[in-house]
């Protein structure tokens, strides 16, 4: 099985990635991860990428492509696999289908979770964290027992800038213009299923397992 998880930002696509690898074990591919392990075994791009991930700044697009293209075309590639977080462009899709045909590996499906803005604001909005000990809470589904004060070593807690509610609604608009073409083309190719993202973890991974067929 072959498949790709598309989401916003705060739509649990990390969490069911997971959940898939094990249950199904396919090999989970996180961008940051591909990123991280590019700049370790300094490959030709990891260097390139190297000062953008050092300074929290965004990857070019061919350089990422770069980086999922060698992964994929080492000995030890994956003959089954989710993608989380990669393609979420046109042009990044363009190129993971080449690196695909190269390999004779065909896509089996797109998933995407769909779960409304405002859920997003609310999920990513109420996250704090302890700059002090790496604790997290969120206001509304895991309060500290005192409010704005870590439980575990009294610090104050602090809301991270991509958390902030405005940013978090620029990230939603990129998402969403990233979308439009990017979905097309998997519409095109008939791969996209559409699963509701709101509820239980559970629940939303069965449903996903349902639409993919994973039985």
């Amino acid at each position: 099985m072959r498949l790709i998880l598309i989401g916003p930002p705060g739509s649990g696509k990390g969490t069911q990635a997971k959940l898939l690898s094990q249950k199904f074990g396919l090999c989970h591919f996180g961008t940051g991860d591909i990123l991280r392990e590019a700049v370790r075994l300094s490959t030709p791009a990891g260097k390139q990428a190297q000062p953008y991930v050092s300074s929290g700044q965004l990857v070019p697009d061919d350089l990422v492509n770069e980086m999922v293209a060698d992964r994929f075309r080492r000995d030890d590639r994956p003959e089954n696999f989710v993608m989380d977080g990669y393609p979420r462009t046109l042009a990044q899709a363009a190129s993971f289908d080449q690196v695909l045909r190269q390999q004779f590996l065909d896509l089996n499906c797109v998933v995407v979770l769909l779960v409304p803005d405002e859920e997003i604001v609310r999920r990513l909005s109420g996250r704090r964290f302890c700059p002090k000990c790496q604790a997290t809470y969120h206001i509304l589904f895991k309060p500290p027992k005192t409010a704005g004060i870590c439980d575990e070593c009294g610090s104050a807690l602090v809301q991270r800038e991509d958390d902030k509610e405005g940013t978090v609604r620029k990230r939603l608009q990129i998402y969403h213009q990233n979308n439009v073409d990017l979905l097309t083309q998997y519409h095109n190719q008939k791969l996209v299923r559409e699963v509701d993202g709101v509820g239980p973890i559970e629940v939303v991974f069965a449903k996903i397992a349902e639409v993919c067929k994973m039985h």
